[in-house]
């Protein structure tokens, strides 16, 4: 998982000084969005995992 975000955090690059500072922020809330994302799917991909073994029991 950390390896795909480690990725996308790469192939976003930095803007250039010439451009506004929102412009960065803009880019760091689109990484931290990422982020976020790829740890949700790892929480429900442990809760999924949780599921399935209780279903295997009935």
């Amino acid at each position: 998982m950390m390896d795909s975000v480690n990725r996308v955090v790469k192939s976003i690059s930095l803007p250039a000084k010439g451009k506004p500072a929102s412009s960065k922020k803009r880019k760091w809330r689109e990484i931290e969005e990422i982020r976020d994302k790829f740890q949700l799917e790892k929480e429900l991909k442990i809760y999924e995992d949780s599921l399935e073994y209780m279903l295997e029991d009935f």
